[in-house]
């Protein structure tokens, strides 16, 4: 029965593995791209047939470069070009937000960068950026124009060259020398392209001073240098700086004036070697902003809005409006920079040329760039819709009455262009006309108008334009998943149906009692809640409301029937009596041991429901909102702007309570054999260990780099494996598996019961996995969520408790589930969000010397999915409560194996199937939905990242068990194999 079950749910895992692999691949394909890079034909209008990608060019650099210039018809407006990223900036600390000046300590950390500004002699852009905000695909969106797949939020982990036509190879391409300082991200994406680099690593996010240091030490010799065209500065600091300590870290306003006095010095550079033939735009973007805490990946306003500054000749002006709210898309750096240094815009690019950067341009020139732009827009529209003809739109003799607008997208882009290129050519026909002064400049204004009109509509629909899904991939793969789920839920109803008989051959009275509960009804009832409101993006973005209520009703509910059984009880002594005597028989010794009197029992029922709900309101307020409602006040934004040694001081309480809570665990055992003597020194080292780094880590992070923190992480890694990994194996051979073997528990003499040494060994081992992992939180999380992780571990505990006392009260499937809601609630009650800007990136690199994106990830899962791994970790020692006598017949072992993993095993996995699979019909659903990419798409990745979750926790379970159960079996053979030869000798 037992491997048939387990060979079942393999196979019903598989399917799941099998069909959420193909759904992945078919929903989140590469977005396709014309291939080849522009070339001469860019400068022609395009024609309707098919797009073909461009050759290489067959000229040298300088006749190229002389081609494109020629072709163009637009002079070059700069030579040379110093692109200075500053990873992380909010363009809010420079320009301000809403039409106002920054923040009086922003305006002051940064005053070169507010007098060019104050001045006219510079321009800035709040440039939003398109998620995922992270570096590698808003990087790719700068250069190329084009907005990527939104699975490059996992390739921003390991970077490959890019390939798309992009403005760095098309200026590699007209002979410019390229250099590189800074985030070797652009090392990776190109490779070949770069005359001299240096770069550095941008996930080490402690780093703060050499990542940036290592750029500018290069600065004077590179500006003074006449060797280069284009020279690439990419500073990683502020973004490490925000990740360590949030916006109102201590470091930000030092960092802002570092990146300030690198403004003035490259600018003073410029200034002083400026001519007409070496013409120099200096253009200062940040690749995304951050959070409050400093976390980015989202869709937010903050996280979206970033910087995009030039400082050059063709900006400046006698008048300007330096914090007027200017609006741009990151994607619209590429065709501007394209157009300003005279090569094609990138194939791919939907952005839009930013018009204050040509004002040294005349009239004529400014209408041909955005001739340029458009045509290099219609070949991409060409491209995704067949239907679409530029030539239709130019030959058409319309009244160009725009404001009636048409149905189609088609029909609307084709009136605007017809009417940008009508206006375009009678500008032209009156340029030597008397009447220009009037007529021409109307039609100018017209014509600009019109432009501006259809390449803004036509880029905005590009963007947002989803992917064509194959259905057919899609709707297999979800089969594949409904199959597997379908199946884990058979496993499940044969599991009860033979437990059913099996209770039903022994006349039990209470377990044949096949009434629904309240508390069953109410989960069901909750689940299929849950599965509803994964249909909506508010509950989607706020669905720490729904754990919370699931959780807190759930556990009123407990509380109510425990109530309802004690007033019961108390009108039936012997009743309670024999249920008490019942208890003790069943129970493992280390509870039995302590004898409880039916009072005390009721006492005890009763504080550990009301620990669970007090715990969980705690939670609920320590972090009241999630992704819209995050501005709400709650514990955690107080103790952040309380003194540091509070938090300081509550970290080390959370410590001390572990290490207590660990050693009365053990005492419960009552024995002092090495192992368990062992077990508590180490985990008191790693409590001394953590308590250490608590001290030597300043609460705010405001210490970049301490390589005593790092060693102190290090050993207490050593420590815990060695710790865990010895009490899994040796554990199942020190505890008695017959009473002849027990050793006396009491002064009184040898104990009359059967000695539970299956319990013991996996109390033990539960219990130890459970007191290390928060040791581990504790050293991971961040400082302000101690006191969360330590009532997590009371919940648990509580939980444990209460259903040891209360057997005959809730299935055991109540529990199982009832432990699952409580891990999902402290899921969020650690301040995750379906946003993957609340991602800790900054604790995944405590105790790492260098960067390493296995190490780093694995880190990074362990502080997400802390608490659901710590319940399942939880579940181990829940499982050391349940009834495991008769164990001395070999043909017992599967059935106890069987009663003790199979329902802790496959719940999990059936309630991660039931939620899987559904939000992988809703996003389906979803794939045209505005907040696909924002909302529904990255909550799918959580939901995945929950699914390894509890493959790796379930998995945990059922070797401890499995390991347990087979060396207690062997242990028994060998033991009733010795009294036979005993008695035969």
């Amino acid at each position: 029965m037992g491997a048939a079950v387990a060979g079942w749910t393999v196979a019903a895992v598989l399917l799941q593995v099998a069909g959420l692999s193909l759904f992945l691949y078919g929903f989140f394909p590469v977005k396709p791209t014309l291939p080849g890079f522009s070339g001469a034909e860019s400068y022609r209008a395009p024609s309707c047939g098919p797009v073909v990608g461009g050759e290489g060019p067959a000229l040298p650099p300088d006749q190229l470069r002389s081609l494109y210039r020629e072709l163009s018809e637009v002079p070059h407006v700069y030579d040379r070009l110093v692109l200075m990223v500053i990873d992380g900036l909010p363009a809010e600390f420079v320009l301000g937000r809403g039409g106002k000046p920054p923040a009086k300590e922003m305006m002051e950390s940064m005053p070169y960068t507010q007098s060019l500004l104050a001045g006219c002699r510079a321009v800035g852009y709040h440039a939003k950026a398109a998620p995922p905000t992270v570096t590698m695909p808003r990087l790719k969106a700068m250069v190329s124009g084009a907005i990527g797949g939104f699975l490059d939020v996992a390739l921003n982990f390991n970077t490959q060259a890019f390939l798309d036509d992009n403005l760095l190879d098309q200026l590699h391409t007209i002979g410019y020398k390229l250099v590189m300082l800074g985030d070797e991200t652009w090392i990776k994406l190109f490779p070949t392209l770069f005359y001299r680099q240096d770069g550095v690593s941008s996930f080490y996010v402690k780093d703060t001073v050499e990542v940036d240091f290592n750029v500018s030490r290069h600065l004077e010799s590179e500006l003074a240098a006449k060797d280069w065209d284009a020279l690439i500065l990419h500073y990683l600091g502020l973004d490490h700086v925000g990740h360590i300590g949030g916006r109102q870290s201590n470091l930000m306003t030092p960092k802002l004036k570092e990146m300030d006095d690198v403004i003035r010095r490259i600018h003073a550079a410029v200034k002083s070697s400026q001519d007409s033939s070496h013409r120099t735009l200096l253009v200062v973007v940040s690749d995304h902003g951050m959070t409050e805490v400093g976390n980015h990946g989202g869709s937010s306003y903050e996280e979206t809005d970033s910087l995009a500054l030039f400082i050059g000749h063709s900006v400046e002006s006698s008048y300007c409006s330096p914090y007027e709210q200017k609006e741009a898309l990151q994607v619209d750096l590429a065709p501007t920079l394209a157009l300003l240094f005279g090569i094609p815009i990138p194939k791919n690019n939907i952005g839009v040329l930013l018009p204050e950067l040509f004002n040294s341009l005349t009239d004529d020139q400014k209408l041909r760039t955005l001739e340029l732009n458009s045509w290099q827009i219609l070949r991409l529209l060409e491209e995704q819709r067949p239907a679409f003809c530029s030539e239709d739109c130019v030959d058409s003799k319309d009244d160009f009455g725009v404001d009636m607008l048409p149905g189609s997208i088609e029909e609307k882009l084709c009136r605007l262009l017809s009417k940008a290129f009508a206006s375009h050519r009678s500008s032209l026909l009156h340029r030597d006309s008397d009447f220009r002064s009037v007529e021409a400049a109307g039609l100018f204004g017209t014509a600009v108008d019109s432009y501006s009109g259809f390449l803004r509509h036509a880029s905005e629909w590009l963007s947002h334009r989803a992917t064509d899904k194959p259905l057919y991939l899609l709707v297999s793969a979800i089969s594949l998943m409904i199959i597997s789920c379908f199946s884990l839920a058979g496993i499940i109803s044969c599991i009860f149906k033979g437990k059913s008989q099996i209770k039903a051959e022994h006349h039990s009275e209470l377990d044949l009692d096949k009434h629904w509960h309240l508390d069953e009804v109410f989960i069901l009832m909750g689940i299929l809640i849950y599965v509803a409101s994964l249909g909506s993006s508010s509950f989607v973005e706020e669905e720490q409301y729904i754990w919370h209520f699931l959780t807190s009703t759930l556990y009123l509910i407990f509380l109510m029937k425990t109530v309802q059984s004690m007033l019961k009880e108390t009108n039936s002594t012997v009743v309670h009596r024999s249920e008490a005597n019942m208890f003790r028989r069943n129970s493992s010794s280390y509870l039995a041991s302590y004898k409880l009197t039916p009072g005390q029992q009721d006492g005890c029922k009763l504080y550990t429901v009301l620990i669970v709900l007090v715990a969980g309101r705690i939670l609920r307020a320590w972090y009241q909102g999630g992704i819209n409602w995050v501005h709400f006040p709650d514990i955690s934004k107080i103790l952040t702007q309380s003194d540091s040694s509070i938090v300081k001081s509550l970290q080390s309480i959370s410590v001390l309570a572990v290490v207590v809570l660990y050693s009365v665990s053990l005492m419960l055992l009552r024995t002092r054999r090495i192992l368990i003597i062992g077990l508590w020194l180490s985990h008191l080292s790693c409590g001394l260990l953590v308590m250490l780094h608590i001290w030597k880590s300043q609460v705010d992070t405001s210490t970049p780099i301490n390589h005593s923190t790092t060693s102190i992480a290090q050993i207490f890694y050593v420590i815990a494996s060695i710790s865990v990994t010895c009490t899994f194996l040796l554990s199942p051979w020190i505890f008695p598996t017959h009473s002849k073997e027990a050793e006396p528990t009491s002064s009184s003499g040898s104990n009359p019961e059967k000695a539970h040494g299956l319990n013991h060994s996996v109390f033990l081992t539960g219990v130890t996995y459970t007191m290390f992992w928060c040791l581990l939180q504790l050293l991971l999380q961040q400082p302000i969520n101690a006191i969360p992780v330590l009532l997590i571990l009371l919940q648990i505990i509580s939980s444990v408790i209460y259903f040891s006392l209360e057997k005959s009260l809730h299935r055991q499937w109540v529990q199982v589930v009832a432990m699952q809601f409580l891990g999902m609630t402290g899921h969020f009650g650690l301040g995750n969000t379906n946003s993957l800007a609340s991602i800790d990136v900054a604790g995944a690199f405590i105790g790492i010397s260098s960067y390493s994106t296995v190490l780093s990830g694995v880190l990074m899962f362990i502080i997400t999915y802390g608490s659901p791994l710590l319940l399942y970790l939880g579940m181990v020692v829940h499982m050391s409560v349940k009834d495991s006598t008769d164990i001395s017949t070999p043909q017992k072992w599967s059935s106890i194996l069987n009663r003790m993993i199979a329902l802790p095993c496959l719940l999990p996995l059936l309630i991660n199937s039931i939620a899987l699979t559904s939000y992988t019909i809703v996003l389906l659903l979803m794939r045209n939905h505005l907040f696909v990419w924002s909302v529904f798409s990255p909550k799918y990745l959580y939901v995945c990242a929950a699914t390894v979750c509890t493959y790796a926790g379930v998995l945990i379970i059922a070797m401890t068990g499995a390991y347990t159960c087979a060396v207690f079996s062997f242990r028994t053979r060998n033991y009733r194999d010795k009294s036979v030869d005993q008695i035969d000798g």
